[in-house]
């Protein structure tokens, strides 16, 4: 009798590759191992060989670069989108693409069962695991570190390595590591260990080697760089005037806004399942995206379409945090988002500059932004009457005056 198939989400380092090991033992399964390329770069190296040497019968490492560019971080920056003020949700966007392809994979090779390495206090195993039942219901989800036997035989790292050594299991890991990391192609995040503290200075010269991305602002160029920008309805699609697809705007963004010390947050956020927790992340060229996408927006988009789109950022972002990405309320956003980007078509200049993003220039061939109408001089074209502002006035001010009076009474 052929056995039950588990796709695991891997990473390679040392839970998942615990996990891997505890989960063939554990259910007697075949174990298919699955990595997302989504940006982590030199992470990847090797991974296939550690996948099969910890038990793997299969090993799926994907490039999903493109499609994560394409489908998942534009439509998501024409919302946008920003989490609590700050957040660029880089760790958040990236898990419905995973959860999609394990689906995908899980029903290509007849497994009945899906596995992650999320911890049971975070935000990523309900990203997961509601991607997989708004895609595919009928597939069980396993989460080791929510299972009690699980915790029981690893209630430490300590643990995990003296089982990997045990094993054969190759990771390379310590038993005590200041903090842990994330990455992709919009950004790097970090959390636990040092961070957990958030008195702790993430930003000092003898902290500085934490960051990949970016150089600190102190460190960057004493010289300012321009950038141009192109917009084609809500899209970035050339960056100084050379067409470029999504995924080569996000990586020489990366490479712009890192060399310029761009992108850098550090914040105390609302997890889902309801504790605060503390993360640092570099988001380079996701934060030159973003503000030169809001700049573009400013001269070709009508007021009122701005407002209401503006009104549902803060839905529209806590639905991407807290794993709704599939969920009919987000696509329905969508729509709208998508919508109301129709006339965002034209180009943004922008200057770099020690960890500022500083606007420098926008142009549209649709702007909605006359300075004939606009000028503090004669309109020549007649379209405002300054005497129209009495009456707008007086209409405005008719209930404050009312209320006032009511005030005056008491």
């Amino acid at each position: 009798m052929a056995k039950e198939k588990i796709v695991l989400a891997y990473s390679g380092g040392l839970d998942t590759s615990i996990i891997l090991k505890w989960l063939k033992e554990t259910y007697d399964a075949e174990i298919i191992a699955f990595t997302a390329d989504i940006g982590q770069k030199e992470e990847l190296d090797g991974l296939e060989e550690k996948a099969l040497a910890t038990g793997a019968s299969k090993v799926y490492i994907d490039d999903l670069r493109d499609e994560f560019a394409n489908d998942f971080i534009y439509p998501m920056f024409q919302s946008g989108a920003l989490y609590e003020g700050q957040y660029l949700l880089g760790t958040s966007i990236a898990r419905p693409l995973i959860a999609k392809r394990m689906v995908d994979i899980a029903r290509a090779e007849g497994a009945t069962m899906i596995a992650h390495g999320a911890t049971g206090k975070g935000n990523d195993q309900v990203r997961f695991e509601l991607g997989v039942a708004a895609l595919a219901p009928e597939i069980n989800v396993i989460a080791p570190w929510r299972l009690e036997e699980f915790r029981n035989e690893f209630p430490g790292r300590a643990e995990m390595i003296a089982y990997a050594e045990k094993h054969g299991i190759p990771v390379t890991a310590s038993a005590a590591k200041s903090y842990s990391m994330d990455r992709n192609l919009l950004h790097i995040s970090y959390e636990s260990g040092v961070l957990e503290d958030p008195w702790f200075d993430a930003s000092t010269p003898e902290n500085k080697d934490m960051f990949l991305l970016s150089a600190s602002p102190e460190d960057a160029p004493d010289e300012a760089e321009y950038l141009e920008l192109e917009f084609v309805q809500g899209d970035c699609v050339a960056l100084n005037g050379k067409k470029l697809t999504p995924l080569q705007v996000m990586e020489q963004l990366n490479d712009l806004g890192g060399k310029h010390g761009i992108g850098r947050v550090d914040m105390v956020e609302n997890r889902f399942v309801g504790m605060k927790s503390r993360g640092i992340y570099e988001t380079p060229g996701g934060t030159i995206l973003f503000t030169a996408h809001r700049k573009m927006e400013s001269i070709t988009m009508d007021r009122e379409v701005m407002n209401l789109r503006d009104s549902l950022i803060t839905r529209y972002s806590t639905l991407v945090y807290n794993g709704f990405w599939f969920a009919p309320e987000r696509l329905t956003l969508q729509a709208l988002v998508k919508e109301s980007q129709n006339n965002v078509t034209g180009t943004v200049r922008v200057k770099l500059y020690k960890g500022n993003v500083i606007s420098a220039g926008v142009k549209s061939p649709v702007s909605l932004y006359n300075p004939e109408i606009a000028t503090m001089e004669a309109d020549p074209t007649q379209a405002y009457d300054q005497g129209d502002a009495t009456g707008f006035i007086h209409l405005n001010a008719l209930r404050l005056k009312v209320a006032a009076g009511v005030q005056q009474n008491k």
